[in-house]
């Protein structure tokens, strides 16, 4: 089960997301189903089809966890390949 305490070190595909800051002005408020993820950006599709490619390094996100939940992550601190990611120790966050 995905919490606050343990989203870092799981598959992050198929969770909601809003972006509460970034940048790029242009990014801040979208949110969408997260459909892929790389090193450095997450790829939202919103509610009409599109896809939108947020860089994770300049960007802090809100995720909607399975339970209803909402946790606040730094895009900086998950900037990794998502395999490598998941083996990562984190300090204790959230």
């Amino acid at each position: 089960m995905i919490t606050p305490q343990n989203i870092m070190r799981h598959e992050l595909v198929g969770l909601w997301v809003r972006v509460a800051r970034s940048t790029h002005q242009g990014f801040t408020g979208l949110e969408g189903k997260v459909v892929n993820e790389t090193r450095n950006t997450l790829t939202l599709e919103d509610g009409e089809g599109r896809e939108k490619m947020i860089p994770k390094k300049t960007s802090t996100f809100h995720f909607k966890l399975p339970d209803g939940g909402t946790v606040e992550i730094e895009g900086r601190i998950i900037v990794s390949r998502p395999e490598d990611r998941i083996k990562k120790r984190f300090k204790k966050y959230g």
